[in-house]
C-alpha cells in the first residue's frame, strides 16, 4: 500500500482487496462519534470491501452487506453504532427524511454513506469524503482511495 498525502487529502494505493479491507479497518478504528463518511465509487470498486474493513475497525464482527434495497443497515455492537446508508436507489431527497436519516446524521454514532453525491445537499459540512477508483494502469486489482477531510 503506497500513501501519498495532501493538505486535507490523502491518497492511498491499494494492490489487493485485503489493503482496501485493512484500510477502511484503520479509518474506523480512528472514527468519532458524529463522523459522516461519503463513499463514492463504480459498481464493483470495493465499497463493500471498504465498508467491511471500517465496521471491523470499529468492532463489529456481524456480516455487512450493502444496504442496496433497504437504504440503512444498522450496526451497533461496535464501540460506536455504524449507519450504513446506500443511497443508489434513492429518488428524491425526501426519501431520505422518511427513513429519518437526521436521526443517524446527527446521532450516537457515525454514518458512512454509499453514493452521497446522490443527496449532496443533505450532507452536513465537515463530512469525510471518500472516493475509489480502480487504476488499471497498476494492475487489475489496484485502488486509488482519496480521502478529503480530517480524520488522519
Amino acid at each position: 500500500m503506497t500513501v501519498i498525502e495532501k493538505k486535507m487529502e490523502t491518497e492511498w494505493k491499494t494492490y489487493c482487496s485485503q489493503e482496501t479491507f485493512q484500510l477502511g479497518k484503520r479509518l474506523g478504528e480512528r472514527a468519532e462519534k458524529g463522523q459522516i463518511f461519503c463513499l463514492s465509487g463504480d459498481l464493483g470498486v470495493g465499497k463493500t470491501v471498504f465498508v467491511q474493513g471500517f465496521a471491523a475497525g470499529l468492532g463489529i464482527t456481524e456480516p455487512v452487506n450493502s444496504p442496496t434495497f433497504t437504504i440503512l443497515q444498522e450496526y451497533r455492537e461496535g464501540r460506536l453504532p455504524l449507519y450504513h446508508f446506500d443511497v443508489y436507489r434513492i429518488g428524491h431527497e425526501e426519501e431520505m427524511e422518511e427513513i429519518g436519516y437526521e436521526d443517524c446524521f446527527f446521532g450516537d454514532g457515525v454514518c458512512m454513506v454509499e453514493w452521497a453525491e446522490l443527496i449532496q445537499s443533505l450532507i452536513p459540512e465537515g463530512a469525510i469524503w471518500i472516493c475509489i477508483e480502480k487504476a488499471l494502469a497498476e494492475g487489475f486489482d489496484c485502488r486509488r482511495i482519496t480521502v478529503k477531510g480530517t480524520i488522519l
